[in-house]
Formats: structure tokens, sequence, C-alpha cells
């Protein structure tokens, strides 16, 4: 049995706390929490499972304290974006493998002092730190470069994501995190805080993607966009004004040393139907070169009762989980999927 600890049991944090104590190769040792209204509740009790005995805690000593093999890190990302390293190397100090899905996919495009700090923490514990999830995490790492191998010569690579943000209930995500709802006469958020964030985490998705294409970046340029909401939109964590964001793009284009190019683009709307074809919850990726490619990536709810969101949130955990026995067994210090093969300049 692997002993795990889940550390966070918001949306994401309970369905991950549920496939733990459902698995029959797990056994769940320990819970985080954030909230002090959770604090001593059986993990069961915040799972919607038979009791446990595993009672959760917001003291991070106790779960340095016991005895776990890893750890599912899955906190909401907060700013600034390195806020969760000093948790992190803690519990890596401690000896436990640590998977995330709050960063820390590819911790060297944040400078060398940052990879540093956490390697240390690896080297100290002799253990294992993942970034995982769809994405950052599998769509651009794992499906979209391996599909470059079929081009004899690569141009440019794009990953286009749309999520529709209509039915999430959590106020604090949609309107602190994906920023919809914030009035443009009052604050422009493609500056300041939350855009530093937003480069920082899809930064290491770029820095990834040039990697594996035996390049580096030369330059990044951002251009982030807005939509306004033409009318008031209710959502499932509150209304838009007219005239507030309905809708951010996040967007970022990396020119590598090697002359070729890869676009990100991801965005969180209220309202799918602002953007023509109204599709949503997908990936669009388009190769361009000899030849071109173009994929599309769906992942929708099979039970029509259930909101779109819980798709998504069923994958980003299904990485995670999938992860722990090859974090596991891997050598300590930094762990990413590499795709199987990518389209190479160079061979020698």
């Amino acid at each position: 049995m692997i002993r795990v600890v889940q550390w966070a049991t918001g949306s994401m944090g309970r369905t991950a706390l549920r496939r733990v104590i459902d698995h029959p190769d797990l056994e769940l040792v320990g819970v985080y929490v954030y909230g002090a209204d959770k604090v001593g509740r059986d993990a069961g009790q915040i799972a919607r499972r038979p009791a446990t005995g595993v009672l959760a805690t917001g003291d991070i000593e106790a779960i340095l304290a016991l005895d776990a093999d890893l750890v599912l890190h899955m906190p909401r990302i907060t700013l600034p974006y390195d806020a969760l390293a000093g948790d992190v190397a803690r519990l890596l100090q401690s000896g436990k493998d640590v998977v995330s899905i709050a960063g820390f996919h590819w911790p060297g495009a944040q400078g060398a002092a940052y990879a540093d700090f956490l390697l240390a923490a690896c080297r100290a514990g002799g253990s294992t730190l993942a970034g995982v999830g769809v994405n950052p995490g599998t769509v651009v790492e794992r499906i979209a470069l391996a599909a470059t191998v079929l081009c004899a010569d690569l141009e440019r690579l794009e990953i286009r994501e749309t999520v529709d943000a209509s039915a999430m209930t959590s106020a604090a995500f949609v309107f602190e995190l994906m920023g919809l709802g914030a009035d443009p006469a009052q604050r422009d958020i493609r500056s300041g805080p939350l855009a530093e964030l937003y480069s920082a985490l899809f930064g290491e998705v770029l820095a990834f993607a040039a990697f594996e294409l035996g390049s580096e970046i030369a330059r990044i340029v951002p251009d982030h966009r807005l939509t306004l909401a033409p009318r008031r939109i209710q959502t499932g964590a509150g209304p838009i004004e007219a005239g507030c964001v309905a809708a951010t793009e996040w967007r970022w284009t990396a020119g590598l040393a090697n002359g070729r190019e890869v676009l990100l683009s991801v965005l969180w709307t209220a309202d799918p139907r602002l953007h023509g074809d109204g599709v949503s919850g997908h990936w669009l990726i388009t190769v361009t070169g000899r030849p071109n490619l173009r994929l599309t990536l769906d992942i929708s709810e099979s039970d029509a009762k259930a909101p779109p969101s819980r798709a998504l949130a069923d994958a980003t955990v299904a990485v995670a989980v999938r992860a722990i026995p090859d974090v596991i067994a891997a050598p300590p210090g930094f762990f990413a999927y590499r795709p199987p093969a990518t389209w190479r300049e160079r061979l020698l």
C-alpha cells in the first residue's frame, strides 16, 4: 500500500480524497485543510464516504510528522506564484514525495534561485517533486508535443484552450483567480499580479516545450485579451455586470532560439456564445509545418445534471493519482512526464 496525504480539500481536493479513499492500492494517512471549520472532521465526512479514522488538521507540523510516502498537493494557486514553495519544500525535506496540481511543472523556468531552493529540499529529504495536471501538465507536454513527431519540418505550434466558467460556483476562483467580473475602468488585469501569476505558471509550459523541441526560449511576447459583457451575465458564482470582464484570454507567443514559435492561449469565459462557435471545455492544437496538423481534444461530462467543470476536475485528479507510483519510483529531484518523441531539428 502507498501511504498518501491529501493536502487541501477544495473542489479538486475533495475529488482526490474520494479517489484515495476508494483506491485499493492507496492508504490515506493524513489530510491537511485550510478552513478552520474542517479541522477535526473525519476525512470520510469531508469526502462523503464512510468514516476513515483519519482526522483533518490545519497543523503542518502534524503532517510533517506522519509516516507517509507522498502528498497530493492540491491547494488553489495563490498570488504570488512562489507563495506555495515554502510549504512544498518542508514536505520534501520531511522525506515525502509531492505531486502538485498548483505549479512546479518545470521549476527551472522561474530561475536558478527558485529551482535550487526546491532541489535542495529534494536532496535533503531524498524526495521527488512533480507538477502535473491537464493544462499545465498533459495537453502541451504529453499530447501536442508528441504530435510534432509527424512533421518533417516544424514552423509553429499553437495550443488554444477554452474553458466554460458559467457553472462554476466558487466566487473566489471565478472573480479573483480567473479575473472575471473585473471593471476595466478601475483596473486592467492584463498587467499586474494576475498577469504575473499566469505568466509564471504557463511560462513553465513554454520552457518545457522549448526544451523538448531541442531549443530554448529567446523571447516571450504576451498578448492578453479581454471580452466585456454586452449585458448582465448570471454565472454560478454570481453576476457579471454589463461592461465588466466576461472572458479573459491569457496569450503568449514564445520565439525559440531555433526560429520556431509556440503560441499558448488560455480562454476562460462566462459565456462561450460570446466567442462565436460556443465550443467549451476543449483544446485546439495546430501544428504548422510539413505537413500541417490539427487536433481537437474535448473533455465532457457524461452526466447531464453535473456541472461542466466536474469533467475537468475528474481529469486533473486522474492524472495526479496515476502519477503516484511513477513519482515514487523516480530518483530524488524534479519529475516530469516526457512525450515519447518530438520533432527535432538536429538528431545528434
